[in-house]
Parts: structure tokens; C-alpha cells; sequence
């Protein structure tokens, strides 16, 4: 088995994982992400950017393939040693906001620290100043029910970000965001990464968002393409409120390195 290399802080060999129906999810996916580097995975719903970030983060066993933390192979982990490393080392950002209904704003946005065993006062501290950066800090005492769906998502980003973690995976992390917000969000979120030193995986379908990223990783069913022509996410929601399907057109080829790069993405 061959080790990774030293500069890479996360790096995956021929991931291939295929779904309980049978359908394809990952084909033979290959990556290599440095420290504080933010990498973008693009694609249509459905082109296995959550299934990606899954095996990437230990959230899903690999069936085929390797897949590296720091030199240490995540594939040969057990459940608990992932759910460790998921806790002590990775962030998580889902599309859609999911708090404990019993705890507050500030609360839910400390709870990964707490857990990590930081005090109550110095987890409400570092929750408190990352609500603020998120424009969310007034409604630190608020309860998930008395907050939007945006207002929602922006705790949960703070919840990712507040521990520092090495590695922040986040799925389609503006989902939930309208396009003002949708802006503000990803710059706090990248110019936190990069002051912090923290790697970002990001999947997304918005070329907006991808171009924010050091660089791309386009995919479309399951495989890396070189190049993928998606319309604005604007315009693919309202494809989708039409009933109308999204698609994406793509050329078989390896990802795109450089900002300029998440042009590709656009339509």
C-alpha cells in the first residue's frame, strides 16, 4: 500500500462505491487536497458530489479504494475510530440545517467544542464570535424554531467552523440561501478557511460558488470529466419548479487546477 504524499492533507486512490440499487455512485476517483486549500466538487444532482464527500470523510465506508488523513488511511478505520476523527478533526456542513431543538443559537454552535471537552465558557466565547462574523450574533439566545431556514444554515455553518476543524466538508452549504446571502456566506466561509488554515471540500452546483475555490473537480455520474457546462443556480431552480430536468454536458478528461478553472462550470 502506497503512502500519500507529504503535502497533502487529504488524498484519495480509485474511490468506487456503488449504491444499494446498484446504480453507480463513485468511478474510479482519484484526488489530492493541500493544507487550507479549498476544493470545489461540481456537478448536477446526482453526479456524486455528496457520495464523494461521504467516503472522504469517513461518513461511508469505502467499498474500493483508499483514502488518507494526514498520512493515516481512513479506509482501514473502524466505525469508532472514523466517528473520532469526524469529531475531533472534520467539520460538516449538510444542504439542509438540522439543530437540537432543546439547546439555543449560541448553544447548538458550541456543541462540537463542548464535546470536545472545552469548558462551557470558553466553547460560548468562541460560538459567540463566529455568530457575529455570520450576522447572526442577535439571535445567539433564539431557539432553532424561532429562526429562518437562512438564519437556521448560518448557525450550522458556525457550528462547523467554531472548533476549527482541519478538514471542513460542506454540501451545498447555501443551499437553503437566498443569492444576497448566498455571497456574504461563502466570503465569511472562504476567508475563514484561509485565515484559519482550514481545507475546505465543497460540492456544490453553483458555478458562482465553485469559482470561490482554489480549484475544481468537475463530475458528472459518478466520474471526473474535464470540463462541465452547468446554467446559473438561479436558472436550474427554476428548472426545477418548471418540473423541467437539469443537465450537465461533459467532456471525460482530468480536473481543472487554478481559479479560473470553476469557469468551466459555468453555462
Amino acid at each position: 500500500m502506497e503512502a500519500p504524499p507529504d503535502n497533502d492533507v487529504l488524498w484519495a486512490r480509485s474511490l468506487h462505491f456503488t449504491h444499494r440499487d446498484g446504480s453507480p455512485g463513485l468511478c474510479g476517483i482519484s484526488l489530492g487536497v493541500r493544507e487550507g486549500e479549498i476544493l470545489a466538487v461540481g456537478g448536477p444532482r446526482g453526479s456524486g458530489k455528496t457520495t464523494l464527500l461521504h467516503c472522504l470523510s469517513g461518513l461511508t465506508p469505502v467499498q474500493r479504494g483508499e483514502v488518507w488523513f494526514n498520512s493515516v488511511p481512513v479506509h482501514t478505520m473502524g466505525p469508532m475510530a472514523r466517528e473520532r476523527l469526524r469529531r475531533d478533526r472534520f467539520g460538516w456542513i449538510d444542504p439542509v440545517p438540522v439543530l437540537v431543538p432543546e439547546l439555543n443559537v449560541w448553544e447548538n454552535a458550541a456543541l462540537p467544542l463542548m464535546l470536545r471537552g472545552t469548558s462551557r465558557r470558553r466553547a460560548k466565547v468562541a460560538a459567540l464570535e463566529w455568530l457575529e462574523r455570520l450576522d447572526i450574533g442577535d439571535r445567539a439566545r433564539s431557539r432553532p424554531h424561532e429562526l429562518t431556514q437562512a438564519e437556521r444554515q448560518r448557525v450550522c455553518i458556525t457550528r462547523a467552523l467554531a472548533p476549527a476543524p482541519s478538514v471542513l466538508f460542506a454540501d451545498e452549504p447555501t443551499a437553503p440561501l437566498h443569492r444576497a446571502d448566498r455571497a456574504h456566506v461563502l466570503r465569511t466561509l472562504t476567508t475563514a478557511a484561509r485565515s484559519h488554515g482550514i481545507t475546505v471540500v465543497l460540492a456544490t452546483h453553483d458555478p458562482e460558488t465553485a469559482a470561490l475555490a482554489d480549484r475544481t473537480l468537475p463530475l458528472l455520474d459518478g466520474r471526473r470529466v474535464k470540463t462541465l457546462h452547468l446554467p446559473p443556480v438561479d436558472e436550474q431552480d427554476s428548472r426545477e419548479q418548471d418540473g423541467r430536468p437539469q443537465e450537465g454536458r461533459a467532456q471525460d478528461g482530468r480536473e481543472q487546477e487554478g481559479r479560473g478553472a470553476a469557469c468551466s462550470l459555468s453555462a
